[in-house]
Formats: C-alpha cells, sequence, structure tokens
C-alpha cells in the first residue's frame, strides 16, 4: 500500500515537471518570436528587478552592520560596568585607552576611534558626540598620588586647534591642581577626574560632565583624605 501511494506520488510529480517544462518552453519560443515586440519591455523589468534586488541587499547589509553595532555597544557595556578603578589601574596606557573609547561608544558617540601613540598630536581618541559636535579626548593612567599639571591642560588646548575638533575632554584616573582645574574651568575643557571617572564607569553619561569641568574634587578635607589614600 505504502509503495503504490509513493509510486503515485512520484508520478504526479514527474507530470507537474513535465508541464512546467513544457510551459518553459513555449515561452521561450515565444521570447524568440516576438522578441522584436517585447525586448523594451523584458529589459525594463530585468532593470526594475536588478534594482529592486540591489536595494534589498544594500538594506539588508545595513541592517546587519546596525544589528552588530548594536551588539557590540552592549558588550562593551557590559564589559565596563563590570571594571572596577581597581582594575583599571592595572591597565597599560593602550588598554585605558580603549577603555575609555568604550565608554564613549556606550554614550552613544560614533567614528569613536583610539588614535594615541607617537604622531597623535596630543589626541588619544577622536569621535562625535551624540550631539553631532566632534571631539578629542585625551587619557592619562596615572597613579592616584599624582596629579594632572596645568601644562598638560594647555597642551589639549592646543590639540583642540590642531585636530579643529568643538569639544576636549581629559579622562585621568588621578586628579588635576588648581592651576590645571582653573584653566578647565575657564576653556570648556570637560575634566574627567578618578571620582568622575568612577561615575561614568559605573553609568553615568558623558554629556552629565560639561558643567563640571574638572570641579568637584572636594575640599581640603576630602584631599587631605585623598592623599593619605593615594600619596604613600
Amino acid at each position: 500500500m505504502g509503495r503504490k501511494r509513493r509510486s503515485a506520488t512520484a508520478r504526479r510529480r514527474a507530470a507537474r515537471l513535465k508541464v512546467f517544462g513544457i510551459g518553459g518552453l513555449v515561452a521561450a519560443v515565444l521570447l524568440v518570436v516576438f522578441w522584436h515586440l517585447v525586448w523594451v519591455y523584458v529589459v525594463v523589468a530585468a532593470a526594475v528587478a536588478g534594482v529592486v534586488a540591489g536595494s534589498w541587499m544594500l538594506w539588508r547589509r545595513d541592517r546587519t552592520a546596525r544589528r552588530e553595532d548594536r551588539r557590540w555597544r552592549e558588550r562593551d557595556a557590559v564589559a565596563a560596568g563590570h571594571r572596577t578603578l581597581a582594575e583599571v589601574d592595572r591597565m597599560t596606557g593602550t588598554e585605558f585607552e580603549d577603555f575609555v573609547a568604550a565608554l564613549c561608544r556606550r554614550d552613544g558617540c560614533t567614528r569613536v576611534e583610539r588614535v594615541g601613540g607617537a604622531g597623535d598630536n596630543g589626541a588619544d581618541i577622536k569621535g562625535v558626540l551624540p550631539d553631532g559636535r566632534t571631539m578629542i579626548v585625551q587619557c592619562k593612567r596615572y597613579a592616584p598620588g599624582n596629579a594632572i599639571p596645568a601644562r598638560e591642560i594647555r597642551d589639549l588646548m592646543g590639540a583642540l586647534r590642531h585636530h579643529r575638533a568643538e569639544v576636549a575632554v581629559f579622562v585621568t584616573t588621578s586628579r588635576f591642581t588648581r592651576p590645571a582645574q582653573d584653566l578647565c574651568t575657564e576653556h570648556g575643557i570637560w575634566a574627567l577626574h578618578r571620582d568622575l571617572l568612577g561615575l561614568w564607569n559605573n553609568g553615568a553619561g558623558l554629556l552629565s560632565f560639561p558643567g563640571i569641568n574638572g570641579a568637584g574634587q572636594g575640599d581640603r578635607q576630602h584631599l587631605a583624605r585623598w592623599k593619605r589614600t593615594y600619596q604613600k
């Protein structure tokens, strides 16, 4: 019984293939015979089909790229959120730059690239803020007991002009001297010292720091505790 059923199914399939084959042959013959009348329509149909297929492929490729970029940002956000400042202190300079670049991407910055190294002209990272402004970032993974002097802020100001960027960000695992902090406030430098870096790493957005510009390092008592903790 099963063999008869399979045999009947095979015969029906063969019959359909035969009909399709004959139909295709007839269509080919008609196309050849009437080619002088229909060639324009065939060419137009082929062109439209090519445009549709190409557009569909570009759309699929863009969709895939956007999905991969979103996954990349999500992985960076998760990884960055799991790092502690103690782990950051153990990073190399290059690893610290990659870490800061990942935080920038997490917060919606685009075209982020690490350019630190010889000949970087004062910028370790370049990118575009979510609001469209171009930025450069200087990263200094100093021991917490050290402080960023004013000359490094002046170097960043020069790099801002050299790279023709709109925003300059200084990120450090340390703190800023008073003259350096004053320069940041006067010239609108986004200065993220150790405490602000900790907040950034824990989820605060980059765009929440422009109004601080190096402030928030505490009063004299806070500075005394800082020195007791780090300057050993």
